[in-house]
């Protein structure tokens, strides 16, 4: 069934949500765990993928070792970065897992979770979930790839995020298989409930703006402090709000090959600062506890 298109939202008569700590601005880091779930010639693809430092180079058919590079050092490397700096700010996030990934490399998703993150599932492959054409196959790589993270991390995952576009029935496999969110989703600062005929999915919108994706932007950030000046302008702007009784959720998405970087990464370091500065005006949280909440409150 297609997902019908909400214009309104809740416009004015948004809940009255208070967070766990009091604070009205629930914040939710995001990491994604994708590097080695791309494409590749080296996994029998047809192409390279393209989005990257650089555009690859390579025609079709041509294996490219430079982009799988790029991708090879956010597990290489940029994740023991990440892991180390939040396990030093006392963070917990959200790392989406690709079932691919997972699978190449299943002691690295189990350190994740060991430090205390929430594995969610970010699709088998690193591709949109437009692209399928049936909903039984689509089930079934959602349930691999839930598989597949819960047997090399002893979690098994409760949230969903494909990279790019759902399909128009993933809302409703995602509630066939007890799915507890769903962020395929840019359209609020709050969560809300999507009405479907199997049932209402609890949906955590994402945002692209306050990612770190557009370091790989021709448009985008350059400087680490473009990005960590714009979280920082975002979270005023909602604090604000906050004070004057609006309630909202902010994610801030990281890539472990784009923030990983050493250069980039004293983005990342100055958003936890930040976000320790605003201790008690935001809710640091994974986006199940956010999930959970939230249906507790707002149901």
């Amino acid at each position: 069934m297609p997902i019908d298109r909400d214009l309104r939202g809740y416009g004015r008569a948004r809940p009255d949500i208070v967070w766990p700590n009091g604070a009205r601005v629930a914040v939710s880091l995001v990491v994604n765990f994708e590097e080695g779930a791309e494409l590749a010639i080296e996994q029998g693809d047809a192409e390279t993928e393209h989005y990257g430092e650089v555009a690859s180079t390579s025609p079709p058919g041509v294996r490219d070792l430079v982009q799988e590079q790029v991708f090879d050092y956010g597990m290489r490397a940029g994740l023991w970065r990440f892991l180390d700096a939040f396990t030093e700010a006392g963070i917990r996030s959200t790392f989406m897992m690709c079932g691919r990934a997972v699978e190449r490399v299943p002691d690295l998703a189990r350190a994740v979770v060991e430090a205390g993150h929430e594995p969610a599932v970010h699709g088998w492959r690193w591709l949109p979930h437009a692209l399928y054409g049936h909903a039984e196959t689509e089930r079934r790589d959602i349930e691999k790839t839930r598989d597949v993270i819960a047997r090399a991390t002893g979690l098994t995952p409760v949230g969903f995020m494909s990279r790019g576009s759902q399909s128009a029935w993933t809302r409703d496999i995602l509630i066939g298989l007890g799915f507890a969110y769903d962020s395929n989703a840019l359209d609020d600062d709050l969560p809300y409930w999507s009405p479907s005929p199997q049932g209402a999915m609890l949906v955590l919108p994402y945002g692209f703006d306050t990612n770190d994706m557009k370091f790989f932007h021709p448009n985008g950030f350059v400087q680490p402090e473009d990005f960590s000046n714009y979280v920082s302008a975002a979270l005023t702007t909602l604090v604000e709000e906050a004070e004057r009784g609006r309630s909202a959720m902010l994610s801030v998405g990281f890539h472990l090959r784009i923030c990983g970087r050493p250069a980039r990464f004293r983005a990342v370091k100055t958003i936890l600062a930040e976000l320790a500065r605003l201790e008690g005006r935001v809710w640091v949280a994974t986006r199940a506890d956010i999930a959970a909440h939230f249906r507790k409150v707002a149901r």
